[in-house]
């Protein structure tokens, strides 16, 4: 079983994923279970903006597994900008389970773009594309 925290700078409460499912070096696929203790929890529900953060948790495994292949230790976080989203509905009810997929489109140094998609059984709540650059130097 993988420890999400070996491979991602976010910790309680701001992270939100909580398992890994499938991971490689270009992919990821991660699952959470929505909950009161999420950002933008209104009481009833989380806003669905608070899928951008989950995309930007499962991609931030991608980069953590790159750098545990290369012997590196010391995750840190990146600046995300959105440079497109779809969100297919405005709330998301607690314990909805999420499925997030995402996939590395190109990266080049501290800049990479990533497509995610995060579905709930077969419904698509929302997809992204997110640039991120690593603002720090590389450990």
């Amino acid at each position: 079983m993988i420890n999400i925290e070996d491979y991602i700078p976010h910790r309680e409460p701001i992270r939100i994923i909580s398992e890994v499912i499938e991971i490689n070096e270009e992919s990821g696929i991660a699952g959470a279970v929505v909950n009161s203790n999420w950002p933008l929890y209104d009481g009833d529900a989380v806003n669905s903006l608070v899928l951008i953060e989950a995309i930007a948790q499962a991609a931030a495994l991608i980069e953590g597994y790159q750098k545990k292949k290369q012997g590196k230790v010391g995750v840190k976080g990146w600046l995300v900008g959105i440079k497109s989203a779809e969100f297919k509905q405005a709330t998301i009810p607690v314990d909805t389970r999420l499925v997030i997929a995402v996939k590395s489109l190109y990266s080049f140094d501290n800049y990479a773009v990533i497509e995610g998609t995060v579905k709930s059984g077969e419904d698509v709540l929302a997809v992204a594309v997110l640039q991120a650059l690593r603002m720090d130097d590389d450990i």
